[in-house]
């Protein structure tokens, strides 16, 4: 018997309906942050592959509108006090506040951020023999004094799982463990978590925390490390030149590398031990970091002090929007200063004919 036209047309309506029906069911079953998660992760693949990075704005814009809401701080003027420090700088010229013990409200930022029960990240890279020495001792302090009573997350790079260190995690804490390969040489240590990070705030990151920080490993937490640290862009004053004129300062001073930054140039010397703010935020300064370190390899340049100096190159293009004081990552080495009341942060001793050896 001949269908008329009408009904084919109905009934391929129809079977089309259904079959959207089965893909939505399918999706929905999933979840669609996920579905679309596993496409993301498919394009960031393709993307490391071509390793080059191109201009991802677009595409990134529409994945982070189901990313974690970011939650917006508290108006800075009802928990941050410049005049409180009057013998050290608490504004910089741009007016944000750079962070020292005594200038902030605690008890109205933890109720701030508990009652959006955000969720704060750590990224840290334990490679060759720093794993042994020294990432016990981080996570350890880090699990009593980065963001006490609040959502954690630890993420952890190393080049040999079977060695980290095993502790017992306090009540909202997690810890993600990653193997990545490691580089020859230290510098590419170094320059090559920038890409990293970047690969891993696109592919897991952003859909977990709401806030991130980067930190090297040779360091150990002395007292609470909390979220009057955080905003949309958090920087880290260098302990060795928080005093020290522009001029000074060691930046990358040859005009043919990507770091370049003139001698009339500068603002802080910012340490690349301790960087964060918001996932998106992280990204897009490790990406930068990356591009520039992929520009100057083409001419055979390497930054004098490599991921560090590209980091105070995008603080002087893109201002941070918090500073933190010295006191949040300061070397017992320098000496005693009535400046700095109460460390957060402190380096290790840095042993290096140790653990950069070949040995």
């Amino acid at each position: 018997m001949m269908i008329s036209r009408g009904k084919t047309i109905l009934l391929w309506v129809f079977f089309l309906a259904i079959f959207s029906m089965a893909v939505f069911t399918y999706l929905d079953g999933d979840g669609t942050l996920m579905w679309m998660y596993r496409r993301g992760v498919k394009f960031i693949k393709l993307k490391i592959q071509m390793e080059d990075w191109i201009d991802f704005s677009t595409w990134l814009d529409s994945r982070f509108e189901f990313a974690n809401t970011e939650p917006k701080g508290m108006p800075l003027t009802e928990w941050f006090d410049p005049r409180l420090r009057r013998e050290v700088s608490t504004l910089t010229s741009w007016g944000a506040p750079i962070i020292w013990d005594g200038t902030f409200q605690t008890s109205l930022l933890d109720d701030h951020y508990k009652q959006r029960k955000v969720t704060v990240g750590l990224t840290v890279f334990a490679i060759g023999k720093y794993l042994d020495k020294y990432l016990k001792n981080f996570l350890v302090s880090a699990n009593t004094f980065f963001m006490p009573g609040h959502n954690v997350i630890f993420y952890i790079m190393v080049d040999n799982v079977s060695r980290v260190p095993q502790f017992e995690l306090g009540p909202l804490r997690k810890l993600r463990i990653f193997q990545v390969s490691k580089e020859q040489r230290w510098q590419d240590v170094s320059m090559m978590r920038m890409k990293t990070i970047a690969d891993l705030v696109e592919s897991q990151i952003a859909h977990e925390v709401d806030f991130l920080f980067c930190m090297d490993v040779d360091q150990v937490f002395q007292s609470s490390y909390g979220v009057e640290t955080l905003d949309e862009s958090v920087a880290q004053i260098q302990a060795w030149f928080y005093k020290a004129e522009k001029e000074d300062f060691t930046y990358e001073r040859r005009p043919e590398s990507a770091a370049y930054i003139s001698y009339e140039e500068g603002d802080y010397y910012y340490h690349g031990a301790v960087f964060g703010g918001t996932p998106l935020h992280v990204l897009n300064l490790t990406r930068k970091c990356y591009e520039g370190i992929r520009e100057d390899k083409k001419q055979n340049l390497e930054a004098v002090w490599h991921d560090e100096s590209h980091l105070n190159k995008y603080y002087l293009l893109h201002k941070p929007n918090k500073v933190l004081s010295p006191e949040y990552c300061w070397d017992y080495n320098i000496g005693g200063s009535h400046e700095i009341k109460k460390i957060k942060l402190s380096w290790m001793p840095k042993e290096y004919y140790e653990v950069r050896s070949d040995d």
